[in-house]
C-alpha cells in the first residue's frame, strides 16, 4: 500500500516507547508518532495519552526511506487554537479594571498545567540566568587574580 502525505488515517496501535508510539494504518503499513506529535499539550508518559490496541486517527507528515512520520494530534478535526492569529488571550486577573497589579507577584503555574513551550521558555530563562551569573563569577575571579598579582 502506498500512504499519501497529509492524508488521515486510521489505525491501531501496536506498540509504545519513551519516545514514540507505533501505528498500524493498513495491513502491514506501520509508522510512528513521536511523543511530540501525540497531544497538543506537554506529554511526559505517552501511557497517559493512549494505550496499545487502541484505534486512532493519524496524519501522514513524512515519508523517508520505508519510515513513516505520523501525528495524532495533526489529526484532530480541531485543535485548539495557539494565538498566532494576532489575537490576544484573555487576561485572568481580579482588579475590576482590566489592569495586573505590577507589584503583586506572580503565582507560579504548577509544571502540571504549563505547556510545552512555556516550559521551554522557563528552562531558557533559567538556563540564561545560570550562564549570566557564571560569567560575572569567573570575571570577578580575573579581576580579583589580576590585582594580587601586582
Amino acid at each position: 500500500m502506498q500512504v499519501e502525505i497529509g492524508k488521515i488515517y486510521e489505525g491501531k496501535i501496536t506498540g509504545i516507547t519513551k519516545f514514540g508510539a507505533f501505528v498500524e494504518i493498513e495491513s502491514g503499513v506501520t509508522g510512528m508518532v513521536h511523543i511530540s506529535e501525540i497531544a497538543n499539550t506537554y506529554v511526559n508518559e505517552i501511557k497517559d495519552h493512549v494505550q496499545e490496541g487502541q484505534v486512532v486517527k493519524v496524519k501522514v507528515l513524512s515519508v523517508e526511506d520505508k519510515k513513516i512520520s505520523l501525528s495524532i494530534k495533526k489529526a484532530v478535526d480541531n485543535p485548539p487554537q495557539n494565538n498566532k492569529g494576532g489575537q490576544r488571550p484573555p487576561r485572568n486577573n481580579h482588579n475590576n479594571d482590566n489592569r495586573r497589579n505590577v507589584w503583586e507577584p506572580k503565582k507560579p503555574v504548577p509544571q502540571s498545567e504549563m505547556s510545552f513551550e512555556d516550559m521551554l521558555a522557563k528552562f531558557k530563562q533559567n538556563s540564561e540566568e545560570k550562564q549570566c551569573d557564571l560569567k560575572r563569577i569567573i570575571d570577578n575571579k580575573r579581576k580579583s587574580g589580576r590585582r594580587g598579582s601586582k
